[in-house]
């Protein structure tokens, strides 16, 4: 608490907002809703490959989601066809599963590996996957055969895309983090509680790749891709510059965006933001990342329809 010079740790400020605002409830989504990103296991999707089918069920209904985009299978093969079998299988037009990419397994295949991942990636769209699921690791920890950190528009990996888009299947993509984790942890650091929190969270550079080096990565691949479908998670992976990812949109007509797990930064920006959805309304994805929670789902609900 306040010490006797009347300083006040940072831990202890709670501040209690005086504005006086109306509040929305928004209980029901005005249409029917398609949760583009989001899991079912832990640690993101709350564990409900353990929990009844029953009520993973009641819980979209309540929230009126119709359809739900699993990306848990971009965590492994067994857990695919796992997902496939207690979700896809028991309801087919409501779960969509997104298979994913053994990056482990780069080093037994060497400069062929981009080969082994499209041949993967087949097997998988076999078994019911459909899309493919790519996770930060990808341009910040994925090595080679050499110990060489993997550039996102590395093109070795030019089959593995290639497939993707000749089998129809989305490339749900999620490259860098908030760009706060890449600055440096000092007082100007918008983040500096969360990394405080989770110093792990850090990725300064070196030792790796500047943000926006990873971010012109992604923006070179999707563009020399023009035939696979690439969705910019998280707002493109750089929400806090709509000007950023308007323009890739505008470059690239097979991008496409989700707002997963970015409210908060559309919400700081709400005249810039209200354009940025109103320029591409035919390509912003909705989805949460938070799980199958109505709760959760009525604040996205009253944060789109709120005036």
């Amino acid at each position: 608490m306040a010490t006797e010079n009347g300083n006040l740790f940072l831990r202890d400020f709670r501040p209690q907002p005086q504005l006086v605002v109306t509040e929305t409830a928004v209980p029901a989504p005005r249409f029917p809703v398609i949760d583009a990103h989001n899991h079912l296991a832990e640690p993101f999707g709350g564990g409900w490959d353990k929990r009844p089918f029953a009520q993973l069920i009641d819980h979209l209904d309540q929230a009126q989601v119709r359809r739900y985009v699993d990306l848990d299978g971009g965590w492994g093969e067994a857990i695919l066809q796992q997902h496939l079998a207690l979700f896809k299988a028991r309801a087919p037009a409501r779960f969509h599963i997104f298979g994913g990419v053994d990056w482990d397994a780069w080093p037994a295949h060497g400069d062929g590996f981009g080969e082994w991942a499209a041949r993967r990636l087949r097997v998988q769209a076999g078994w019911g996957a459909e899309g493919l699921k790519i996770w930060k690791p990808f341009g910040l920890h994925v090595r080679d055969q050499h110990g060489t950190r993997v550039r996102v528009s590395d093109t070795r990996l030019d089959p593995l895309w290639a497939t993707a888009g000749e089998l129809g299947l989305p490339v749900m993509i999620h490259v860098a983090d908030p760009v706060a984790f890449f600055a440096p942890l000092d007082a100007t650091n918008e983040r500096w509680e969360e990394l405080q929190a989770h110093p792990d969270w850090q990725f300064p550079s070196p030792p790796f790749p500047p943000f926006l080096a990873i971010l012109e990565d992604l923006a070179a691949l999707v563009a020399r891709h023009p035939q696979t479908t690439f969705i910019g998670a998280h707002v493109g992976c750089y929400a806090e510059n709509l000007g950023w990812v308007s323009a890739l949109l505008d470059r690239c007509a097979n991008f496409y965006v989700d707002i997963s797990a970015r409210i908060g930064e559309l919400g700081r920006q709400p005249y810039s933001a209200r354009r940025f959805f109103l320029r591409h309304a035919d390509r912003i994805l909705f989805g949460t990342d938070g799980g199958p929670n109505p709760a959760l789902y009525r604040r996205y609900y009253r944060f789109l329809e709120t005036e």
